[in-house]
């Protein structure tokens, strides 16, 4: 299993921290630094930036919102940040959700995985450097009724870029297992995990012929470092309320859902209307302290170490810690402990 990091959104006033992080990982040789985009900064632009500051580190895209690119100018976009990175880049893609693909984009979310396939479908033609031609449902290209071209990218750095999919509900996981590389999953606990595994593993079986890399599940996790859990638990929990309480309407918000499938139906209702009235500390402390630990890895080195291992023997493939303190000191100690528990698990194979 290897590690990985996240910083949060960016643009916030915090991005020099954030920079001082992946820099300080690809000192400690993290695997990669994924960079996620909602209505903010966008994850090229840092992306960009970051190959320009890092030497070594994998940059993931995670995500690129598919509403908010066509098809080729991801394509673009990926082959662009492979060869300024030096063959670093990973493309990670999702469909965001209701509010920000209608709301900011101005794109129907009606029938997102159909919506992804097609799109997936596209940037991979494009990626392979073949000539785009595409009649679809959401894409036609060229467009039949004028002077369109079929094209081809004129620059690739490497042969193929890994391609990953974000994906909560049961079906967007077994889409991710079918046409993806790898899966970004967030709040990820490692005893429910053998569900969503095995709603990967659905897709990857439809497969006309097996991928040519072994599948990446990739989780992020909050990660607090201290010796009292409590504290720690109260460090991150505004980050799982934002998302099961915040992070789209009370009739569609998927983390919602995903904590209902995990068992906490009625804490999640009561985190989503506190939320959503804008009680924001009093949906974080209602979050089940249960539901924050197991999403998160929280405490000293030791007990890091051994929540890590339950990743492991879970099989996840990439764990990615999202550091959480109150300050960019306490959110570099939080990198190096993780850092020194994935060593100790290393050093136990």
């Amino acid at each position: 299993m290897r590690l990985g990091l996240s910083c949060g959104f960016w643009g916030q006033g915090r991005d020099e921290d954030h920079l001082a992080l992946v820099q300080r990982a690809d000192e400690l040789g993290v695997d990669v630094a994924w960079v996620a985009e909602v209505y903010g900064p966008d994850a090229v632009s840092i992306l960009s930036f970051l190959a320009a500051r890092t030497s070594r580190i994998g940059l993931g895209a995670g995500v690129m919102q598919i509403p908010a690119r066509t098809p080729a100018a991801t394509a673009m976009a990926a082959v662009s940040l492979d060869s300024l990175s030096g063959g670093r880049f990973r493309l990670g893609l999702g469909v965001s959700g209701p509010q920000v693909s209608e709301g900011w984009h101005g794109v129907r979310f009606a029938r997102p995985l159909a919506r992804t396939r097609e799109y997936v479908e596209i940037v991979r033609t494009a990626l392979a450097h073949r000539t785009v031609t595409y009649d679809g449902e959401f894409f036609t290209l060229p467009l039949p009724d004028g002077p369109g071209k079929a094209l081809r990218l004129t620059h690739l750095h490497r042969p193929s870029i890994p391609l990953y999919l974000a994906a909560v509900g049961p079906k967007n996981l077994e889409l991710a297992g079918e046409i993806a590389d790898g899966w970004l999953g967030v709040f990820v606990a490692p005893d429910f995990f053998p569900e969503q595994r095995a709603q990967l593993q659905a897709g990857l079986d439809r497969r006309e012929t097996p991928p040519e890399h072994p599948f990446q599940t990739d989780a992020t996790v909050a990660l607090a470092v201290g010796d009292d859990l409590e504290a720690c638990a109260r460090t991150v929990s505004p980050y799982p309320a934002l998302y099961v309480g915040g992070m789209g309407s009370r009739e569609q918000n998927f983390y919602h859902q995903l904590a209902c499938r995990m068992g906490y139906e009625a804490e999640a209702d009561q985190v989503q209307e506190l939320y959503l009235a804008r009680r924001y500390g009093e949906a974080a402390r209602a979050l089940p302290a249960q539901f924050v630990d197991d999403t998160s890895l929280l405490g000293d080195v030791d007990r890091i170490t051994e929540r890590m291992r339950r990743y492991q023997r879970a099989g996840i493939t990439t764990l990615t810690v999202a550091p959480w303190g109150a300050d960019l000191r306490a959110r570099m100690d939080a990198l190096e402990a993780a850092v020194e528990a994935h060593a100790r698990l290393e050093a136990e194979l």
